[in-house]
């Protein structure tokens, strides 16, 4: 007998909260430390800036491909969080693959980055609403990382350090709503009966 690797009731998408919420307060919390160091640094060079970046993505693509693995048998929307994951871990090789990047390409990396990560997302969000799952969350952080994308795509000449700033708000937002996701995501799966 084989285990169904979708179940699609709100019970079994909590059943996972146990075991994932902690990935999401360590990938807010490492979100809202990096927006901390832009805003603080926002003077940084170009070089500094990518190899920052670069290491963010890395460390949160990680941090999401072991959330999308662990919920794998519980939810349909692990697909999502793996390909946002598998993005962000690409982004973070590319930019050390190619670290002499000019600020406009790495602004544009950037925004494109943020739009693939946003709609992943968002896509994501639909899944979970739809098992009756906790969606809220996911769906503002893409919408958030959607919008700082578009920004970045349409206005990226705004210099390194209105990138820096524009970096560091996203950040800090990105962070706190998924902060916030941990604990909501934790307390449901307590009030559930499951955690």
């Amino acid at each position: 007998m084989t285990e169904n690797p979708t179940v699609g009731t709100n019970e079994a998408i909590l059943r996972i909260a146990k075991d994932v919420w902690w990935l999401l307060l360590i990938r807010g919390i490492i979100a809202v430390i990096f927006g901390i160091v832009a805003l603080v640094w926002p003077d940084v060079t170009v070089k500094a800036l990518i190899v920052v970046v670069g290491i963010f993505w890395i460390v949160d693509g990680v941090i999401s491909a072991v959330r999308a693995i662990q919920a794998r048998k519980v939810v349909m929307s692990w697909v999502w969080w793996l390909a946002g994951a598998l993005v962000s871990v690409a982004a973070g090789v590319v930019l050390f693959v190619w670290p002499d990047l000019t600020a406009l390409a790495f602004a544009y990396l950037m925004g494109f980055w943020a739009i693939l990560v946003g709609i992943l997302e968002i896509i994501g969000a639909f899944q979970v609403m739809a098992n009756g799952g906790q969606w809220i969350g996911a769906m503002v952080a893409g919408a958030i990382a959607l919008i700082f994308g578009l920004i970045l795509v349409i206005w990226p000449g705004s210099g390194i350090t209105g990138l820096m700033w524009l970096v560091g708000i996203f950040a800090l937002a990105f962070g706190v709503l998924f902060i916030v996701g941990a604990f909501q995501v934790r307390s449901a799966a307590r009030r559930a009966g499951v955690a």
